[in-house]
């Protein structure tokens, strides 16, 4: 039987090595630009849905299998940005300090011609309280650089973490263990 191709519809080195960390390597990157805007009175996690949904998309190919991902980070309703300037993740930091938020990722394989599945994972996360001094030394590192939320859990801000429910892979960016089902059930076989 021959493996189905595999597209991987994310330019992110940290979805691809997290991949490669459950044993699958895509065929093709395929970087998708699509408008990532929240629309008006949209909640988190109908975005990460439309999202996903749209990337998948894009990627499309006549064959084989796409696989697509979006990450939301929201502080109840509200959906921090992926943060571009220290004054975007400055802001975050301020919002997520001593406090849970979620880290919702909705994750879509598409095979071509036929079925598509997807699933939402939903992870809360809390910080502990930052000092100015902690968001400080945070934004120096630029570690929060393009990232949901103004932070990277795998690294710096992992000694800000006191709490997590939920999947740790999906908070760095794709929930393994969901992304494994979706494949196997789509006839992707793993190692």
């Amino acid at each position: 039987m021959t493996r189905l191709r595999l597209v991987l519809a994310s330019a992110s080195p940290r979805r691809l090595a997290l991949l490669e960390q459950i044993g699958v390597v895509p065929d093709e990157i395929a970087a998708t630009d699509i408008d990532e805007s929240p629309q008006r009175a949209e909640l988190p996690r109908l975005l990460a849905q439309r999202l996903a949904r749209s990337k998948a998309a894009a990627a499309a190919r006549p064959e084989g299998l796409v696989l697509a991902a979006d990450t939301v980070v929201a502080c109840g309703r509200r959906v921090l940005p992926k943060a571009e300037t220290p004054e975007q993740a400055r802001d975050c930091l301020d919002l997520l300090s001593g406090r849970r938020h979620h880290v919702l990722t909705c994750v879509v394989l598409a095979r071509a011609g036929g079925r598509t599945v997807e699933r939402v994972v939903d992870s809360v996360v809390a910080f502990n309280r930052l000092t100015d001094d902690d968001k400080a030394r945070y934004l120096d590192s630029g570690e929060w650089q393009g990232k949901a939320g103004g932070y990277a859990i795998q690294g710096r801000a992992a000694q800000h973490i006191r709490f997590l429910s939920g999947s740790y892979s999906n908070v760095v960016g794709l929930p393994l263990f969901e992304t494994a089902q979706l494949l196997r059930g789509l006839g992707y076989p793993l190692p």
